[in-house]
Formats: C-alpha cells, structure tokens, sequence
C-alpha cells in the first residue's frame, strides 16, 4: 500500500506556482508590452527634459507674481493705512483727541493756540454734564449757515479720524452753562441769573456781559459766518422764557462780549458733543522783554 502523498510536499510548489504567476501578472500589467517598439533613449530624455522645463517655468511664474518687490510694498502699505485707520478711529472714537483754540472766545480760562485734550471716556462711561464744564462740540447748523454735516460720509470720515485732507467741520469750545430745566436771564453789566438767582462767575468770567437776554426772541446776532440769526424769531416763541430744553445745553464763552454762543444761535443738543476738555498740555508764553540797557 502507498503511502499517501504529503500535503506540505505539494504546497510549495503549488504556492511558488501562484506567486510567480501572481508576479508576472503584475509585470505584465504594470510594465509596457514587449512586443510595441521601445521608446529611444533621446525621445525619454526629451519628455524628461520638457517636465523639468514645465516645473521650471511654474516655479517662476509663481514666484513672479507672489514674491514680486512691487506687489509686496503694496501690501505693506494698504495693510498699515488700514491699521492706522481702525486705531485713529478708536482713539479718537473712544478715548481722546487733540485740539487747539483758535479765538479768544474762552480768555482768560483758555488763550489762542492752546492745546489742549479732549477726553471721551467719562461720556461712554455715562457721567452727567455739570454746570460749569468745558467741552468740545459742534455747533448746530443755525449757526453754520444752516448746513448740517452730520451725516456726510466724508464729514464723518475726517471726524473719526482727524486727517487733514478730508472735509473739515469747525468745532467750538464754551462752558457749560444752563443744564436741562433751567431758566436763563442775561442782564447787561450783572451777569448771567439762573432759576432767579445770580451765577456767581468771577473767578473765570473775563467781564460782565454788555447785552440783554431775557426771553427767546431776544436771542440772535451775527454767526461765525457773518450773517445775523434769529432762531426764535416767531411770534409764537419770541415772548416765551429762556428755559432749556431737556436733552441741550446753554453755553457760553468766558469772555462773554466776543463769544458767539448760545446768547445768538440758541441751545445745544448734547448729541453734539464732542467730549470735556481735561487737560491743557501746551501754550506759547512770550519771552520776557528787557528793559534795553545803553552802551557806554
């Protein structure tokens, strides 16, 4: 009787047959048949050659239109314009700005050229007018030849961010005078009488006023732009009493007698109100002349 055959003596070959099988299916999937011309050496070298050239070429273009000197000073200066922009905006917005006085409106408590900071944050914050604070507005269009620039794109560009170029609209600075609620009397070479009684201003009024105000069509004068106003002068209004509104103010200049102020353009809406002014941080003081001594 035979053995029977070995079931490990068979599956070598059988697993030698079915990986060379396997592998030159492979190869011949995978390789280029045998029976087609074989490319020359020079046409391959020739697609190779064209390759590197393509890469070549989108290597240089990439890096001619990304890496250029041109386009990135480009960038660099939009980028800081755009951020110069956004941080003027947000000083100036919510924090502070500079300012200068051009008349002598406010002599003596404030002279022509002082620089001055206007400060922003105590009005974000919510903190009430007090009779008797300096601030920084602008002045209602009555008294700017009735032009209003509060909603010109432009005019609100230049006022968020103070550049020179753009359209300019003129700020005034007084002191705060009537609040909400008050009743005002102006009374020639005395003073101001608020609620009936006489503010006492001495200590930084520069003279008494030398004109009357005692009820609204008294109110008027010449404006800023030399044309004269009168903002009550209907019949309806002209007798009635100078209380102030609620949401405005009346103000006034120091030097009460060349201010142009709430005694000729009326009240101030308190939406026009730029900031306190805080802080005095510059003024020209003359030098001191000496009395000239002769020469022997």
């Amino acid at each position: 009787m035979e053995p029977p055959e070995s079931v490990t003596s068979k599956r070598p070959e059988t697993l030698h047959e079915s990986k060379e099988g396997h592998v030159q299916g492979e190869r011949a999937s995978l390789e280029p048949d045998n029976t087609a011309a074989p490319p020359s050496s020079n046409n391959s070298d020739s697609l190779l050659h064209s390759g590197s050239k393509d890469l070549s070429n989108s290597s240089t273009n990439t890096n001619a239109t990304s890496g250029s000197p041109i386009i990135s000073v480009v960038k660099e200066i939009v980028e800081l314009v755009v951020v110069t922009l956004i941080l003027l905006i947000v000083i100036r917005f919510s924090l502070a700005e500079a300012r200068y006085i051009p008349s002598s409106s406010m002599e003596p408590t404030l002279q022509i050229n002082d620089r001055l900071l206007v400060e922003k944050v105590s009005h974000h914050f919510g903190k009430p007018i007090q009779r008797g604070d300096i601030l920084v507005f602008y002045p209602p269009p009555i008294e700017m030849g009735g032009q209003d620039l509060k909603n010109d794109p432009l005019t609100i560009l230049g006022r968020l961010t103070g550049l020179p170029f753009l359209p300019y609209e003129p700020a005034f600075i007084k002191r705060v005078v009537g609040l909400p609620g008050d009743h005002i009397r102006i009374q020639k070479g005395e003073g101001v009488y608020i609620n009936g009684q006489l503010h006492e201003e001495g200590s930084y009024a520069k003279e008494a006023p030398n004109y009357d105000r005692n009820v609204l069509g008294d109110i008027g004068g010449p404006s800023s732009t030399g044309k004269m106003i009168r903002p009550f002068a209907d019949e309806a209004r002209a007798n009635d009493p100078i209380i102030v509104p609620a949401g405005h103010l009346f103000m006034m200049g120091d030097n009460r007698n060349n201010s142009e102020d709430s005694h000729v353009w009326g009240f101030l809406p308190q939406d026009r109100v730029i900031g306190r002014a805080c802080l005095l941080f510059w003024r020209w003081i003359a030098p001191p002349r000496f009395p000239h001594i002769p020469e022997e």
